[in-house]
């Protein structure tokens, strides 16, 4: 969470949670908020990521949007990384992100699909990697012989989501609402008789 004025971080707040993250988000939003109340624009990222927590950090934005009455606009992670990365001519960037259900999401020139690791589509040519599971998608790809490259690009950071939010806003990419990308349908089920009816009273 953080708030970006021309490319530079001025308040942020970063927590690594494996859950819990929905109810840890309002709270870092008023710490960074506290120390710099104003903005015009909430940029989120929309996935690929887990259910709740997609759900949690997209309905929190919309929430401060509303309240600022300002434009939210949606940026997927993958737009992020590469936002991070130098121009790389020679090479396709390829991100790959952790799905939980041993296989990897791989966005492929903004074409997203969930591989598994033994499985994975072959490269047309030299390959540049960024993303939570790019080393592990590079070592499935080097075994075979392709020509690939590691970038540092692993998480998105707050200055390059707001960067390609701004783009967005101004009309330099497709408009991408600020909902759930989801991939896959999530792991929760409904239980075989359906919902308990609410308590009575």
């Amino acid at each position: 969470m953080a708030l970006v004025v021309d490319g530079k971080v001025l308040a942020e707040r970063h927590a690594t949670v494996g859950r819990g993250q929905s109810a840890l988000l309002p709270v870092m939003a008023r710490d960074v908020l506290a120390e710099a109340p104003m903005f015009d624009l909430v940029a989120v990222t929309v996935g690929p990521g887990s259910f709740t927590g997609l759900r949690g950090a997209i309905a929190l934005a919309h929430g401060l949007a509303l309240a600022a009455s300002c434009p939210v606009v949606g940026v997927t992670v993958a737009e992020a990384l590469v936002d991070a990365l130098p121009a790389l001519p020679d090479r396709a960037v390829w991100v790959a992100l952790d799905n939980r259900r041993d296989r990897v999401f791989l966005d492929i020139a903004g074409e997203l699909a969930a591989w598994p690791l033994d499985g994975l589509p072959r490269p047309n040519g030299k390959v540049a990697l960024a993303g939570d599971q790019a080393i592990e998608v590079a070592a499935s790809l080097a075994a075979l012989g392709h020509d690939v490259m590691l970038t540092d690009s692993r998480h998105p950071q707050p200055r390059h989501v707001a960067a390609v939010g701004l783009r967005r806003m101004a009309g330099g990419l497709p408009p991408l609402a600020a909902q759930p990308l989801y991939v896959e349908p999530p792991e929760a089920r409904l239980p075989a008789g359906g919902l308990r009816p609410a308590p009575a009273g």
